[in-house]
């Protein structure tokens, strides 16, 4: 219902603007919204973009074959080493790395976007599990399933979005904290010592007060192997001689240093005696195929599924968001120019850990490391995961018995050359240049991860995000200055950033305590522009109409100038004596010129503040 001004003398000024766009609130169309989504989901079209591989597959080319079979061999001698590793890391026994290996590979080549990306276990990944895992190899199979359903629900639902609400720092300080726990848990197996603990502190500490127990063959191998591994890697930088061949000399540095580490444990083996710490037997064959289980017994006791999940957590979260993060941000890293579709690579990997989960498999993502050895090796399609999938389930079950010799210090000095490549100084570098407040988010992330959780630090990056969303959103900009219109003195003062309930006191008391310190009349007039103010809630109407009764006191008008027809709405819908407070398509001249006209009684030495 249109409603007329209630304040005299002000007809013409309410009149600059059809007052039924004002006191009708205008919803959005839900059901057609919901009816189109439906519709559009229901098509052919929008089915198949689910399964890439129906876009790609068609268009393979055979010369594709020979690229994408060398990627997909150089992957796999990468991650069959790290896998047995990270294994180790998860607190399992090191065929469950190699099971959580290959399924992935296989899954990903029928859901996944990116030609680069490897899906495997990863460093982190097996780091957060590792406190479940070495109660049961269950948790670990349990944990794959339920991330996985969760991650897979999330990218149906299109809710790819939700990764850009972390920042950079926030990412750089969890990954630098996850690597350098990482790294440091395999300090005492190079040096061939038991570590105790996968944690920071307690790893370093047993380090240096158990020095006595140094074993100095595991010691003299790890060191070597880790010097060895940091060469390899200069390798395909070498500028004489065949380039090819020194960047895939570079590429399986890997599988050379457990190559020449298992040899030498072998070789020097007497009557089962061994000079080294080895990894032992590793049980050979496949996994069974078989559903995640839903219970379990943990020395001798019976726990139940719902048992298992108070157990796990709040990691069912955690584990998710991480993996979620890695996945998307190597897809970006690698995408070259394409636009990444967060909410397809979602569904990618929760269909690889769903499907891994039947394997015995424990929760996997993107692999920056393997997924750069893909890219460098020219890998055309995701077809040359099949070769690396294939490559693991042939180590499973002809090569278990040779695994037996490779030495613990070979595994911990991979572990580490890995994850110092993680630790990305260069960024915190960069963050210290371009914006110095930025490193709050960064070290409110990297020192709780390290000393605390990866989950905690994690969150708290989160938080310290939030919280400067909401101090910005709390503070708005409000520039203030004196200027001359009509040959009246004006304040200007401008908003910058738009309105809600978090700024709305903040508002009110910047123009109380502006008109307090600069009144010099009788009569003052307060302009608020609204421009910038593209919408407001209750909450901020509720102020308006406050401070325009505290205005009164202080023998101010309150005007309202150019605001969003949406954002004056809220505020005549809540009270419409409200209108005659607002003026539109009019300069602020002529706002200035009418109300002095309108308020021609009153003093001429006036002072006209603006709040813009």
């Amino acid at each position: 219902m249109q409603r007329r001004a209630t304040a005299s003398g002000n007809n013409a000024a309410a009149s600059d603007i059809d007052d039924s766009q004002l006191y009708k609130e205008h919803w959005p169309d839900l059901g057609g919204s919901i009816k189109d989504s439906l519709h559009n989901g229901c098509r052919l079209t929008t089915i198949t973009k689910k399964f890439p591989i129906i876009t790609w597959l068609p268009k393979y080319e055979t010369s594709y074959l020979l690229q994408d079979f060398i990627a997909g061999f150089t992957v796999g001698l990468t991650t069959i080493p790290q896998a047995i590793a990270y294994g180790v890391v998860a607190g399992l026994e090191p065929q469950y790395g190699l099971y959580s290996a290959f399924m992935g590979c296989f899954t990903y080549i029928i859901f996944g976007s990116c030609k680069d990306v490897t899906i495997a276990t990863t460093a982190i990944m097996a780091l957060m599990v590792h406190p479940y895992a070495i109660q049961s190899p269950d948790y670990a199979a349990l944990i794959c399933f339920l991330a996985g359903c969760l991650i897979l629900l999330m990218g149906l639902l299109n809710l790819g979005v939700l990764v850009r609400f972390i920042s950079i720092p926030v990412i750089t300080g969890f990954t630098i904290a996850a690597a350098t726990t990482i790294g440091s848990a395999q300090i005492n197996n190079l040096f061939g010592m038991a570590t105790p603990s996968n944690d920071l502190v307690p790893a370093w500490k047993h380090f240096f007060t158990h020095l006595n127990a140094i074993g100095w063959y595991d010691a003299a191998l790890g060191v070597s192997s880790l010097i060895f591994l940091f060469l390899m890697k200069k390798t395909k930088d070498i500028p004489f001689g065949n380039r090819i061949m020194w960047k895939y000399v570079s590429l399986s540095r890997n599988a050379l240093t457990v190559i020449i580490g298992t040899s030498l444990a072998f070789g020097l083996s007497r009557d089962g005696v061994q000079p080294f710490r080895v990894t032992g037997n590793i049980t050979a064959g496949l996994p069974p195929f078989r559903p995640p289980p839903f219970s379990t017994n943990v020395n001798g006791t019976d726990v139940s599924f719902s048992e298992m999940i108070h157990t796990v957590g709040a990691s069912l979260a955690s584990i998710p968001m991480v993996a979620i993060l890695e996945v998307v941000a190597i897809a970006k890293a690698f995408s070259k120019g394409k636009i990444v579709n967060a909410s397809q690579e979602m569904i990618a990997l929760g269909m690889c850990n769903i499907m891994g989960s039947f394997v015995s498999s424990m929760p996997v993502t993107g692999s920056f490391t393997r997924t750069a050895v893909n890219n460098a090796s020219g890998v055309k399609t995701p077809l040359g995961g099949a070769v690396t999938g294939a490559l693991v389930l042939m180590a499973l079950a002809f090569l278990t018995k040779t695994f037996y010799f490779i030495p613990k210090c070979t595994l911990a000095s991979i572990i580490i050359a890995a994850m110092v490549s993680l630790v990305e100084l260069d960024k915190v570098r960069d963050t210290w240049k371009a914006k110095k407040k930025d490193l709050f988010p960064f070290v409110a992330t990297l020192i709780p991860a390290m000393f605390w959780s990866l989950e905690y630090g994690i969150l708290c990056g989160i938080m310290a995000n939030i919280s400067y969303i909401l101090y910005s959103s709390a503070k708005p900009q409000i520039w203030l200055n004196n200027e001359k219109i009509l040959e009246r003195e004006v304040g200007l003062v401008d908003v910058k950033q738009k309105l809600d309930f978090a700024s709305a006191e903040y508002l009110k008391e910047k123009v109380v305590k502006f008109v307090n310190l600069n009144v010099r009349g009788s009569r003052n007039l307060v302009v608020i522009k609204g421009q910038e103010i593209n919408s407001i809630d209750y909450t901020v109407a509720m102020n308006l109409i406050s401070l325009r009764e505290d205005l009164k006191i202080l023998n101010c008008d309150l005007i309202c100038w150019n605001w969003n027809v949406s954002s004056a709405g809220v505020v005549c819908r809540l009270d419409n004596q409200m209108r005659d407070m607002f003026r539109f398509e009019k300069s602020l001249e002529e706002v200035v010129h009418e109300y002095l006209q309108t308020h021609s009684n009153t003093s001429s030495e006036n002072s006209l503040y603006t709040l813009a």
